[in-house]
């Protein structure tokens, strides 16, 4: 099998979430034997020197875009095995930030119609399947179904979409149809992509697509449940046919507590008590009050609504009344940034609040946390939980999504699970599992040690997860 993967982001080149994370590791654990993942993404200005001179010019060549016609280069990288291609046009991709510009409609349409032309025309190599994700990238099987149908070597193509976040789906007024995306009315008429009087470019990849997976086997579930569906269960129902979860992973050499080079004291299970000292580097780093025996509970992640970040806002003051300590990493909506940054203030020695992203940093909280808070109103995959789970640091999480496949809840009676759940998406739930967590890393050293053992040691790497979508590209075509 030969397969286009075809993605807005992709680490190391350019990232900004879980998605960059995907398309940097799961192409490369499938590739291997008969199949072979290339990658195509565009070419950022934040795309490093160090990767552009690696890069082979291969062509440029024109792309139609309704009444445009625009300028594409086409540039090529192998690393680690992997074939990547980057888009070049400059007026689209040479700005400061991937996402967040007022044309990123256009943006993306011009990089699907760029990809959708370029499927035949890669040196000869001519993919089986078109593997799309999110809906930056879903015009790429609307282009193939519509405007290039009838071409022979198009129409024998297999498509896959992928739902990273149902809550982004690319929704446009109904007059970028002709005059931005350059598409029939007739597809809109015949409700392929109308929704609530607009062009929703996610309801017409799920429509058109061949295959459609979300990134968790209990998120396909729940996005037929408008809670969650955000408005597109009913077109989830009408496609349950074709579609399936398959859990992400994480790149287990990266996330490895034993060789990491970041940490202040590498570790393994057998020596988890070097683990204290990254705890007191991290104390130390942030400001908190160096206290070994004290709970610190952290959590990385975008400041956002669906992350839970309301709940954590909300409980902060009844949770420090355990006598612990928090630390949280990461940025996003301004009121939240505000009351967590004030809550610092209240509390000085006791909370940390730093607003940034930083790689390194979210390592040492990773090592260096007792527990690992992610209490998620959506979640549908998660990769934090799994990463803190490698360096010891035991999850509490709310049961959705990618966050119940990936976390067994505590079972006081046999002592076994990985990590401290809760169901419904309530503060004093939230609070009712921190407060099991503490007690038990405060009262039952022995069973605590044993939740982290089975944490470090179970793997979630990317070799079932690339198995599970070898079988489904060969299944597209059966």
């Amino acid at each position: 099998m030969k397969i286009l993967f075809v993605t807005s982001e992709a680490a190391p080149f350019a990232k900004t979430g879980g998605l960059g994370d995907v398309a940097g590791a799961l192409p490369a654990a499938i590739t291997g034997g008969t199949d072979e993942v290339r990658v195509i993404l565009p070419l950022y200005a934040s795309v490093s020197d160090e990767w552009r001179l690696k890069m082979r010019f291969v062509k440029h060549t024109y792309v139609p875009l309704a009444w445009r016609n625009l300028y594409c280069g086409l540039f090529e990288l192998t690393e680690n095995g992997v074939t990547t291609y980057f888009i070049d046009n400059e007026y689209y991709f040479k700005r400061g930030d991937i996402y967040g510009h007022y044309d990123d409609g256009e943006r993306y349409a011009y990089f699907s119609r760029a990809v959708t032309a370029l499927l035949t025309d890669l040196e000869g190599w001519v993919p089986n399947v078109v593997h799309c994700n999110d809906w930056e990238t879903a015009l790429v099987p609307i282009y193939m179904r519509t405007l290039y149908r009838g071409d022979p070597v198009i129409d024998g193509m297999k498509t896959v979409f992928t739902i990273h976040n149902i809550e982004y789906q690319g929704r446009f007024a109904r007059d970028t149809l002709e005059n931005l995306f350059g598409l029939p009315a007739d597809i809109f008429n015949k409700g392929t992509l109308e929704f609530r009087s607009g062009v929703n470019l996610m309801k017409g990849a799920i429509e058109m697509s061949d295959r459609v997976t979300t990134v968790s086997p209990t998120y396909a579930g729940e996005l037929t449940d408008p809670f969650y569906a955000n408005g597109l269960e009913g077109v989830i129902k009408a496609n349950s046919g074709k579609l399936s979860g398959i859990l992400n992973g994480i790149d287990t050499v990266l996330h490895n507590p034993e060789t990491d080079e970041s940490l202040t004291r590498r570790y393994t299970f057998a020596t988890i008590e070097d683990k204290a000292a990254c705890k007191a580097e991290l104390q130390k780093i942030l400001g908190l009050a160096i206290n070994p025996g004290v709970p610190l509970i952290v959590s990385v992640g975008r400041l956002a609504g669906h992350k839970g970040i309301d709940l954590i806002a909300d409980a902060l003051d009844e949770m420090l009344d355990m006598e612990v300590q928090f630390a949280l990493l990461g940025r996003g909506d301004w009121h939240f940034e505000q009351v967590l940054s004030a809550a610092q203030h209240r509390y000085e020695g006791r909370v940390s609040v730093s607003l940034t992203y930083n790689p390194a940093l979210s390592n040492a909280f990773y090592a260096g946390g007792d527990m690992f808070l992610m209490p998620s109103r959506a979640e549908p995959c998660g990769l934090s939980q799994m990463i803190a789970m490698r360096y010891g640091t035991v999850p509490i999480v709310r049961e959705t999504g990618g966050l119940r496949d990936t976390v067994e809840p505590f079972n006081p009676e046999t002592g076994g699970g990985m990590g401290f759940t809760f169901r419904n998406y309530d503060k004093g739930d939230m609070l009712y599992a921190i407060r099991r967590a503490v007690d038990l890393y405060h009262k039952d050293k022995t069973r605590w040690s044993a939740v982290q053992e089975r944490d470090m040691g179970r793997d979630f790497g990317w070799a079932d997860s690339a198995e599970a979508y070898r079988k489904l590209y060969n299944e597209a075509f059966s």
